[in-house]
């Protein structure tokens, strides 16, 4: 955890959109580890995938098309100090009335998870508990993500192949 923290600083503190990019495929490592270690490990996979593998190499080549040095800003930073330090003591107040991590008892234990545990392989016939709540029990809001995913994707595609094309003549023109 304070390895993602002092990658979060660097990040903050970086210059460089090359460096920011590189520091910020470490920071989805890092989390994606973070994920394995609270024994989400499908989730530290997509973690690993999406943020270090496919975010990176989109925006590397992002960064090929475009300048890569930020110009620094004139305004003060007083105010979103301000804002961003209130917004996460206001967060870590309202965690103060959370119970413990990993209790059984919890609030959020008691709604729907002891029933997908019980029924889920007479409901669905899927012998894992994970692989039922996402495809069966919450199937449209799975797939709501995942066409997110999708268009986000094109989108970018779209983008880098449209700031390509810029510099090129049309194909009724000549180049001289």
């Amino acid at each position: 955890m304070t390895l993602l923290a002092v990658v979060t600083i660097a990040i903050v503190r970086q210059r460089s959109l090359f460096g920011v990019v590189i520091l910020a495929s470490v920071y989805s490592f890092l989390m994606a580890s973070v994920l394995v270690v609270l024994d989400a490990v499908d989730v530290a996979m997509t973690e690993a995938s999406v943020g270090a593998g496919v975010s990176t190499v989109l925006l590397l080549a992002t960064l090929h098309l475009i300048k890569t040095t930020e110009i620094r800003s004139v305004r003060s930073h007083l105010m979103p100090l301000v804002i961003a330090v209130g917004t996460g003591a206001i967060l870590v107040w309202g965690t103060l009335v959370l119970p413990p991590f990993g209790t059984p008892e919890a609030v959020i234990h008691q709604h729907v998870a002891p029933r997908y545990v019980a029924d889920t392989i007479k409901e669905t016939g899927v012998p894992n508990v994970v692989t039922s709540v996402l495809a069966d029990y919450r199937g449209y809001d799975t797939l709501g993500e995942t066409t997110v995913i999708f268009t986000a994707g094109i989108g970018v595609l779209l983008l880098l192949h449209r700031a390509r094309r810029r510099g090129r003549p049309n194909d009724g023109e000549t180049s001289r």
